[in-house]
């Protein structure tokens, strides 16, 4: 909350000592708009979407998830447009960006080819869950990762919407940290890097 695409990289630099690069593969940074943001008492905030408060036990502000998943279309949309393939993209962040990178991946885009999310959650009747429970097809794989001592967005949340995506046929791993709060480790980011590249292997030469 209240970071741009870009502290996210700088965040991401500081912690690895070097940017997140990859030889073959793409980053990109996107930022969320401002907007006013009801867990800050209605002050603006660049937040992916508002809540009602930040507790696995509300009601999800459906009206802002969908319309930032309209935006964040475009922007997949941009990059088929210059030649990538969907099942070579991937999706996910930190906190809301983990959350709303499940929104848009399980509930819009369900042929990309995974979703990250770290110290992440979905609300208790989460519609990503009930979108879930009607579909059919192959699921993108899900790598959450989440600290034990999170005071934020608890673990057990985190913990709780990964039992709640399996049970619903998604291809799901926690990894877990213990003593971790609500920020990113090296390890855990390297863990990331290493899940990124199975996901997205360099292709072969294509051969005519």
């Amino acid at each position: 909350t209240g970071d741009t695409g870009q502290g996210a990289r700088t965040w991401i630099k500081q912690i690895l000592n070097q940017d997140m690069a990859f030889q073959h593969i793409k980053v990109i940074y996107p930022t969320a708009p401002a907007r006013p943001y009801t867990p800050m008492k209605g002050a603006f905030s660049t937040v992916w979407f508002d809540r009602y408060k930040i507790s696995i036990d509300c009601p999800e502000h459906i009206e802002s998830i969908d319309s930032m998943c309209r935006g964040l279309t475009d922007l997949i949309n941009d990059e088929i447009k210059n030649g990538i393939a969907k099942n070579r993209i991937l999706i996910g962040g930190f906190s809301m960006g983990g959350g709303m990178a499940m929104h848009l991946a399980y509930r819009f885009h369900q042929d990309l080819a995974g979703v990250f999310a770290l110290s992440s959650f979905l609300n208790k009747d989460s519609v990503v869950y009930q979108a879930l429970k009607r579909n059919e097809s192959v699921l993108p794989e899900l790598f959450q990762c989440h600290g034990t001592a999170d005071d934020l967005v608890l673990y057990s949340w985190g913990e709780e919407t990964n039992k709640m995506l399996k049970s619903l046929g998604v291809s799901a791993s926690l990894h877990t940290f213990p003593n971790l709060n609500h920020e990113l480790s090296r390890t855990e980011i390297e863990k990331l890097k290493t899940w990124i590249v199975k996901k997205l292997p360099v292709e072969a030469a294509k051969t005519n």
